[in-house]
């Protein structure tokens, strides 16, 4: 995937089905599937969306250069 890799994502506030460049998401690396997730602002309504991610959608997410982080677990 190129410098031009667009994604067509929902937003979950306002329903409305948005297409954003790689640089307009974030994706957190959980120790779990359950803790790993996507996230971008809504262009239409400005929420802050959170969605999981799964294996193809965070492969699919990596290979486009999505700014990635690892969440680590909190001792203590």
């Amino acid at each position: 995937m190129g410098d031009g890799t667009r994604f067509k994502v929902y937003c979950s506030q306002c329903r409305e089905k948005v297409e954003l460049a790689v640089a307009e998401f974030r994706l957190a690396l959980g120790a779990t599937a359950e803790r790993t997730f996507y996230s971008f602002t809504c262009p239409a309504c400005g929420a802050v969306v959170r969605k999981t991610a799964g294996e193809k959608i965070v492969a699919a997410l990596t290979a486009a250069g999505v700014r990635t982080m690892r969440l680590l677990p909190v001792e203590g």
